[in-house]
């Protein structure tokens, strides 16, 4: 009877990794909607988009579609390039920020100046 209904509902055969991070997906997902109890719509905090992206990144994008999911799987994207963007942010960002040097010739006539 699994066979008949699986292939029904759309619910292809999926490798167990496919399984498991689909299972860990509504695990997180269950854990959102009950911290948002009473809410219209749900809101995810940066920490579970973080989560999400990150878990359902190896996924093939045919395999996001036919996912349940509370968001597009479109915005799950979105979120993974935002990952992924400030993880380059923050470690292409200079070690020490400091004050760019000023030009001598800035410098000769501020001295100049004074």
């Amino acid at each position: 009877m699994w066979p008949t209904c699986s292939r029904c509902c759309g619910w292809g055969p999926y490798s167990d990794h496919d399984k498991d991070i689909e299972i860990l997906i509504l695990r997180h997902q269950i854990a959102v909607l009950q911290r948002q109890l009473g809410d219209q719509r749900v809101r995810f905090q940066p920490a579970d988009r973080a989560l999400l992206a990150a878990l359902l990144r190896p996924l093939p994008r045919a395999a996001l579609r036919q996912l349940r999911l509370l968001v597009h799987p479109d915005t799950i994207l979105r979120w993974h390039r935002d990952l992924l963007a400030r993880r380059h942010a923050i470690v292409s960002r200079p070690r020490r920020p400091r004050r760019p040097r000023t030009l001598g010739s800035i410098r000769t006539l501020a001295l100049r100046l004074s």
